[in-house]
């Protein structure tokens, strides 16, 4: 099928643990984008545990990831399947032996190659659990790589993992492509004895070795951005948690974070997964929707999409 749309705008969810709602969030995200017009295909590479079916009120699909890894399908777009939600296909990952640590690097460039090229406006990523590098190396794909948390400790904890671990991961990136002596697992044992204690730590000591490299190797981390979108909050102490992630990402790690929203704590969420239905069509006029819409907003760099601040409310 020749393609009409150029390479998709990519959307990725990544988080630490499971538990935090990712498959809920970056679904109602998809569907809220295609009830605004746009075509949009959301693919489930939480390989092993794939669940995005269910989120959206589908069926098992026939055909799956493994299919076009292992070569029995020789195009992603074959497995696209239609859902019930206009303008919103899906690529399963459902009823897949495969985990992320099972596919070999070659073909995971190969699906990344392919998740490039398919034939639509904007593509979903829903990523597993964790910090195995071929998750970080899907999310660092996306335009829009977004962490999703709640504002339980642990998670928070977690969401901070993550993204120093994609940190790392897109400064080992841009290591190899400059050909550079890697400096990144040293930089990560706090023990190190380079003085290497943060981010600007590690750009500071490559400027000091080569400052012409240095210089593109800073110019090149500084490209490295998170989204980050709250999930299950209860209270305004609870909303606020999003910007202190925030700031302690520029404190310490030097990032610039852009906190594009949270999702209210809400008994409407169960009751619609126990119904297999996505929220934002079971209940439409349900406040999650408009906070959903509202993200949407907030991560879309599309000028056709009206632009709003973030929705808080008491």
């Amino acid at each position: 099928m020749f393609n009409t749309f150029g390479r998709p705008k990519i959307w990725a969810m990544g988080g630490g643990k499971g538990g935090i709602g990712k498959s809920f969030m970056i679904s109602n995200l998809a569907i809220s984008l295609a009830k605004m017009g746009r075509k949009v295909v959301i693919a489930d590479l939480d390989l092993g545990s794939a669940n995005l079916h269910t989120c959206l009120g589908c069926d098992i699909p026939r055909l799956s990831i493994s299919d076009f890894v292992n070569g029995r399908v020789d195009s992603l777009e074959k497995l696209i399947v239609k859902t019930s939600i206009h303008n919103l296909s899906l690529i399963s990952g459902a009823n897949d032996s495969l985990v992320a640590a099972d596919i070999t690097k070659e073909k995971h460039q190969y699906l990344m190659k392919h998740l490039k090229s398919l034939p639509c406006e904007y593509l979903f990523i829903d990523l597993g659990a964790g910090t195995h590098e071929t998750t970080l190396d899907y999310f660092l794909l996306a335009d829009r790589p977004i962490i999703g948390f709640t504002p339980e400790p642990t998670s928070i904890e977690n969401a901070y993992r993550f993204i120093k671990s994609a940190y790392f991961r897109h400064i080992k990136h841009i290591e190899n492509s400059l050909g550079m002596k890697s400096l990144v697992e040293e930089a990560m044992d706090q023990k190190n004895t380079l003085g290497i204690r943060t981010p600007h730590d590690l750009i500071n000591k490559i400027v000091q070795l080569n400052s012409s490299i240095g210089e593109v190797f800073r110019a090149r981390v500084e490209e490295f951005k998170i989204f980050l979108m709250l999930n299950q909050v209860r209270t305004m102490s609870d909303v606020d948690t999003g910007d202190s992630v925030k700031m302690v990402c520029k404190k310490y790690f030097g990032i610039d974070t852009y906190y594009s929203g949270y999702i209210d704590y809400d008994n409407m969420v169960w009751q619609s997964v126990r119904k297999h239905r996505p929220l934002v069509l079971e209940y439409p006029h349900n406040q999650l929707v408009h906070q959903f819409n509202n993200i949407v907003k907030n991560l879309s760099d599309d000028e056709r999409l009206s632009r709003t601040k973030l929705l808080r409310v008491a």
